[in-house]
């Protein structure tokens, strides 16, 4: 189980902080932060799902 979360979990912090800016905040309070986030895991899921549907 700890190698799958290693796989899986993990990797998608790091894209999230390498890859789509989250390493640091680009908007300041609470709320804002918390849109930023979630516009950043909105994005993985999009490609994620263009992915799979790519191979199909």
């Amino acid at each position: 189980l700890y190698k799958f979360r290693k796989e899986k979990v993990e990797r998608s912090f790091a894209d999230s902080k390498e890859l789509h800016g989250l390493r640091y905040c680009r908007l300041r309070g609470i709320k804002k932060a918390a849109e930023q986030v979630l516009m950043t895991a909105t994005c993985q899921n999009i490609k994620k799902i263009a992915m799979h549907l790519s191979k199909i």
